[in-house]
Order: structure tokens, then C-alpha cells, then sequence
């Protein structure tokens, strides 16, 4: 499905990763990938968790440090000579932003949130763009709160908002070019991001006891979403939030 083709997954943590679910599908239907990690801490993970792929790359890429960003595609560009997918998933907000009342987020912490979390998909989108020569698909993840507020999730709910915004400006601008732009809005797992939010295990019971399959979303299950979304299977979707949460958005009281 992917024989051949050079993608890029941005936001690898460690193997419970969304990011690492979605590398892994890619990586099984013959796609090779570059990989990206921030600061020495996630270099270390990120190796760990690649040390077994052939043909890898991995690169330093803080989406704050646009010199960074640069280099890291100037990397790909010298390694592969083209770009065919890229899977955005990259989200920050400071920990005490992500309980209490949304009306007390302060200024640096709800521009940090839009900046890492929404603006580097536009970021990431326009430097991939020159290395994307035969067209391409980009695929970001998103969350419900983007949509509906959920509790604690805050200043991170108003920059996924932003974020799917951005997914359908993107999807046109980039459309002309053959480039395909989505996002996943997965239901919550327990990855490290989410453990950031406060009480996210009652937030995965409550899912599990709502959602139409009774059960949480696994994370193997956005990575084949993401496999479906950069492939050629979806190549008349563009600009869409694909809900991959065991059917919980559906939902009423």
C-alpha cells in the first residue's frame, strides 16, 4: 500500500505513542519514515524505540526554533530527495493550564498551547510542501474537546479547535498541488500528553461506559487510520476530522 513511499511522523514520545501507532502501520505496509524528537530526554526514546528500522532518519525538530525546522526538512530533502506523507502529532500546554477553569489560562500559557499545538501544523505544512513534488497527504491529530468542552482539557480544546480550522485552510490552499490535508479527532488513551490531563482515568471510564462500542479506543486503531489517510485509499479526502473514537462524539446526554 506504502511500498516505497518517504513519510514523516512528528511527535513520537515512546512506543504507547499515538505517533508511534501510526509509524507502525506506515512502516507495515512498506512506507519508510523519518522520525522527529525534541530535546536530548525524547532523542533517547525515539532511538530506542526506531532502533530496529532500516533506512530511518531521525531528526531534531522544536517547532518554537523555525531554524530547527529547517534543518530537520533540509535532512529529509538530502536523505530522500522527496516527501510523500507527513503525520503531525504534536500538541503542549503547561501542566496547570490543563485543570481548573479555562477563564484563568493566562496569556503565555493559551500562546505556547496555539503555537505548538495549532500553528506548527501550518508550520510543518509549508515546509514539507517543496519536497511533496508528485502531491502528499498530512494528517494531524485532533481531540473532541476541539468540538465540545471537556472538562480540564481547556486552552488545549480552544488550540485543537484552531487546529481543525487550520486543516480545512491548508486542505485548499495545498489541494491545487495535489496535497491532501485531514485530522483524526482519536478517542482519549493513555499516553504520556494525556496523563498531563487531570484525571484522565475517570475520563477513559466515563468513554468506556458511553461510548456505542462500550470500550476505549487502542491506539493501533488511529494508526490505521492514519495508514488509510496518507495511502491512496482515501485520495478524495481532503480537509475532514475523522473520528476514531469508538463512536463516543455521536453521543447525547
Amino acid at each position: 500500500m506504502l511500498q516505497d513511499k518517504i513519510g514523516l511522523v512528528l511527535g513520537v514520545a515512546n512506543k504507547r505513542s499515538i505517533a508511534w501507532a501510526c509509524a507502525e502501520s506506515c512502516i507495515e505496509h512498506g512506507a519508510k519514515i523519518a522520525f522527529t524528537y525534541q530535546g536530548e530526554r525524547l532523542q533517547r526514546n525515539v532511538e530506542k524505540v526506531t532502533a530496529d528500522l532500516e533506512d530511518t532518519l531521525l531528526i531534531p525538530c522544536d517547532v518554537t526554533n523555525q531554524a530547527e525546522v529547517d534543518a530537520a526538512f533540509e535532512a529529509i530533502d538530502k536523505k530522500y530527495g522527496r516527501l510523500d506523507f507527513v503525520i503531525h502529532s504534536i500538541a503542549f500546554a503547561p501542566r496547570e493550564a490543563l485543570e481548573g477553569e479555562f477563564v484563568a489560562t493566562t496569556r503565555d500559557a493559551f500562546l505556547t498551547a496555539l503555537e505548538i499545538s495549532a500553528y506548527s501544523l501550518t508550520q510543518i505544512a509549508r515546509a514539507a510542501k517543496p519536497l511533496m513534488k508528485d502531491g502528499g497527504s498530512i494528517v494531524t491529530m485532533s481531540y473532541y474537546g476541539a468540538e465540545k468542552v471537556v472538562q480540564n482539557y481547556n486552552v488545549m480544546g480552544v488550540a485543537k479547535s484552531a487546529l481543525e480550522s487550520s486543516t480545512r485552510y491548508l486542505a485548499n490552499d495545498l489541494g491545487r498541488q495535489g496535497i491532501r490535508v485531514n485530522a483524526i479527532s482519536a478517542g482519549p488513551l493513555n499516553t504520556l500528553s494525556a496523563r498531563g490531563v487531570k484525571d484522565l482515568g475517570g475520563f477513559l471510564k466515563h468513554v468506556e461506559e458511553r461510548s456505542p462500542l462500550r470500550r476505549n479506543v487502542e491506539a493501533r486503531e488511529v494508526g490505521d487510520t492514519a495508514l488509510f489517510l496518507v495511502s491512496g485509499l482515501s485520495s478524495g479526502i481532503t480537509g475532514e476530522t475523522i473520528y476514531v473514537d469508538c463512536g463516543y462524539n455521536i453521543m447525547g446526554v
